[in-house]
């Protein structure tokens, strides 16, 4: 079964573009949800948009967002009016800088994505931009478009893939300074090693079991053995996989030659 993919773009350094294709890293499809349901008919409890005022639902064609200007008052955005502000970065991931690989403090990742190839021409561009990571141990930088907002990424070479990682934004980010500052900064030496004792007897390597989660164990445990009284029902099929979008991409010795002859160009009549 082909994979199901996020996202669907491209990867741009200079003139060197290959097409791309990206994907959560991490899922919570395997916790265990609920639906709300009317216990006496055991149907499921529909939420519909309520008019605040009328009291009456809303169409789906009639819904708007809405910016508070004060009190009750709103400038309303359609799906053209936002649809009309979409950025090149909506499907083009153009890395602008590249920083030290050790530069960015651990506090600025916020979720990881794989990205990879989309088909089998950009190949080469992907691996050629990945393994020049690689070997000057940075990473790029670069800013994607992700649900309606543009988000400064990084990207990260890691295997035969990369690794992007969204950012927090600066205001997002406490710092430390403000909750660390009151501790002690040196703890007795004597008690040191008695610490260092327990440390070892606690080590060992590390594993995804330490991060399991007992309470959706004992979810699943209590669901399945409610579904020994029921009837299995029938699996829906899968929906047909997608069809990767053709693309055009340029050679990328070319690219990369017409790229370094520019900079050079820029440098002398600079």
């Amino acid at each position: 079964m082909a994979p199901k993919y996020y996202w669907k773009g491209y990867l741009k350094l200079s003139l060197v573009t290959c097409p791309v294709a990206m994907t959560p890293a991490t899922s919570e499809s395997e916790k265990v949800r609920f639906h709300t349901l009317n216990k006496e008919t055991g149907n499921r409890v529909v939420s519909r948009y309520i008019d605040s005022v009328t009291g009456k639902p809303v169409k789906d064609e009639n819904e708007a967002k809405g910016y508070a200007r004060g009190e009750n008052d709103y400038v309303i955005l359609t799906e053209d009016d936002l649809d009309a502000v979409a950025l090149d970065t909506v499907k083009t991931i153009d890395i602008d800088k590249f920083v030290p690989a050790d530069s960015i403090e651990w506090i600025y990742l916020e979720k990881p994505h794989y990205l990879m190839p989309d088909d089998a021409v950009g190949n080469e561009a992907f691996a050629v931009i990945r393994d020049a990571m690689k070997a000057d141990k940075v990473f790029g930088v670069s800013k994607l478009v992700m649900g309606r907002r543009e988000r400064a990424v990084v990207l990260e070479p890691r295997g035969e893939g990369i690794v992007l990682w969204t950012l927090r934004f600066g205001d997002e980010v406490r710092p430390e300074e403000n909750y660390f500052e009151e501790i002690d900064e040196q703890a007795d030496p004597d008690l040191i090693p008695l610490v260092q004792q327990l440390i070892k007897k606690k080590s060992a390597r590390w594993s995804p079991n330490m991060v399991s989660d007992p309470i959706q164990e004992s979810l699943l445990k209590l669901i399945a053995e409610k579904k020994k009284a029921l009837k299995p029902k029938k699996a829906a099929k899968g929906k047909a996989a997608e069809v990767a979008p053709k693309s055009n991409v340029v050679s990328i010795m070319d690219a990369l030659r017409k790229s370094v002859e520019a900079d050079l160009k820029g440098r002398k009549s600079g």
